[in-house]
């Protein structure tokens, strides 16, 4: 994504190396599944043996952090949507 006069530096920062909304669809959605993963999931109930290991975090700190990330991540993507800022389909480097 190139950087305009009109963008704020909060979309720019980012997504300033990510070219096609494709991308940036697919980094939303891997931030959205990270963030769950970040659910401390073991210390919510009697959880069996395998989900202690599965879901190594005891804490919401990673739940936290990620949380807002998400909600930036997606705020700028709305952004880059409603002002064109997307490379069109075909010019990505």
């Amino acid at each position: 994504m190139e950087k305009t006069r009109n963008m704020p530096m909060w979309v720019y920062l980012v997504y300033a190396s990510i070219e096609t909304r494709r991308t940036a669809l697919w980094i939303i959605y891997a931030s959205v599944l990270f963030t769950l993963y970040c659910i401390p999931w073991a210390s919510l109930s009697q959880a069996p043996a395998w989900v202690k290991t599965l879901f190594l975090l005891d804490d919401w700190t990673w739940f936290l952090t990620m949380v807002p990330m998400t909600i930036w991540y997606w705020l700028a993507f709305r952004w880059a949507d409603n002002n064109a800022a997307w490379t069109p389909a075909g010019k990505a480097p």
